[in-house]
């Protein structure tokens, strides 16, 4: 199967890139959090790690040359100057601008990965998450499956103490910012989250034979299970005088099969969470493909929504030039080689996935007004020249040790 969208085109409104006034999609549907983009970095970062690791033990990368990968794009992610901007307040931006980080942040190290397995890396990260997000019993629990992305980041680098100590920085950011937080603000950061997930139907397998995902795309929510920490099952209608005393109590079937909550997840840096959402689900060797349906309509779709012309973009290109400039690229040194990563089960599977993706659906073309800041745009150049990478030299013939750059232009 072939790594396409199933995806309908987002509305405007999802673009979201001003800070003062009110964006189309704040028009639309009310207030959003200025708190949402850690908590949707860290997670899709951490559905990346998990798929990165599974495909480098299916390749059969070299332990070194594996560890090495997971302990750069680490160490670049929780680095401390792209935390502080990471965590001011801010709205969401555009899933152009946040694939344009994850470009980046996945080629931190030796290894390489071409358009279409990034296409489909950037996928199962984006389904994974919304999965999460769509059945977290409340929306505070959003902050137990950010822990549980965490917890199994440091056991990518257990024996690594100076990326540890990074990772462990962030989750005391994230108790202090976040731990405070009312269930109301926790509410807005979910339904932020769910408005920018909102138009993204790509099936994946394991979501398919886990019966969790229907064929057009869209997940299944269970009517089974423990209901949310501190609510009851869903069974009693309480009657009340204008006194507050219960005067009538009457049952009707819910037609589920609930059970209450055993005990609320632990909040603290180590500690049980209970939710198992946000763990890594690519632990036992599972092979996992994205799957299209409506190709043509959806990726013509797609194709205009990319290429339409972004009246804000100079507001993407501050933000990526900021948020950027924190992430420090470490450039290939030495003679070590690097090597490519598939997302396919083989080579002819990503090639195929490659030609039949339109040469429209791009998300390396961000559009500036020509009229914009001419020091900006020296800034971002600059900024950008300290990610190139520079090419390893041609020594092997074979395919798999192509180095094959992904993003040569912004």
């Amino acid at each position: 199967q072939l790594s396409h969208r199933d995806a309908a085109p987002g509305p405007p409104g999802l673009w979201l890139p001003r800070r003062q006034g009110s964006s189309p999609t704040q028009l639309a549907s009310g207030t959003m959090s200025l708190r949402t983009l850690p908590l949707l970095f860290l997670n899709l970062g951490g559905e990346m790690l998990y798929i990165l690791d599974q495909r480098l033990r299916a390749q059969n990368i070299p332990a070194d040359k594996a560890r090495k990968v997971l302990n750069d794009i680490i160490s670049t992610m929780f680095n401390r100057k792209f935390m502080e901007e990471l965590f001011k307040p801010q709205e969401l931006y555009s899933k152009k601008a946040l694939r344009t980080v994850y470009d980046r942040l996945a080629h931190a190290s030796i290894m390489r990965l071409n358009q279409a397995s990034m296409d489909k890396l950037y996928d199962l990260m984006t389904m994974a998450f919304k999965y999460q997000v769509l059945l977290c019993p409340r929306p505070k629990d959003v902050l137990l499956v950010t822990f549980n992305h965490l917890d199994a980041i440091k056991g990518f680098i257990q024996d690594s103490p100076t990326i540890l100590h990074q990772v462990d920085e962030t989750f005391r950011q994230l108790t202090e910012i976040y731990g405070s937080l009312s269930a109301g603000e926790f509410q807005l950061i979910r339904q932020t989250l769910l408005i920018f997930f909102q138009d993204l139907h790509i099936r994946v397998s394991i979501f398919l034979k886990d019966k969790v995902q229907n064929s057009n795309g869209r997940f299944v929510l269970p009517v089974s299970g423990p209901v949310p920490w501190g609510t009851e099952v869903p069974g009693i209608i309480r009657m009340f005088n204008h006194k507050g005393d219960e005067v009538k109590k009457l049952e009707f079937k819910h037609g589920g099969n609930y059970v209450t909550a055993p005990k609320e997840g632990s909040f603290e840096l180590y500690g049980d969470r209970v939710l198992q959402l946000g763990t890594n689900m690519y632990s036992v060797n599972r092979p996992v493909e994205t799957h299209m349906s409506g190709a043509s309509k959806n990726l013509v779709s797609r194709a205009q929504e990319s290429i339409a012309p972004n009246p804000l973009a100079k507001e993407e290109l501050n933000f990526l030039a900021r948020l950027m400039g924190g992430m420090e690229i470490k450039k290939p040194s030495g003679p070590e080689p690097g090597f490519r990563l598939n997302l396919f089960t083989t080579d002819e599977e990503e090639e195929q996935a490659a030609l039949t993706r339109p040469e429209e659906l791009s998300y390396e073309v961000i559009n500036i007004q020509a009229t914009q800041d001419q020091q900006r745009n020296k800034e971002l150049a600059r900024i950008m020249g300290e990610f190139e990478i520079t090419d390893q030299p041609k020594q092997s013939t074979s395919k798999g040790d192509d180095l094959l750059a992904m993003m040569d232009d912004l």
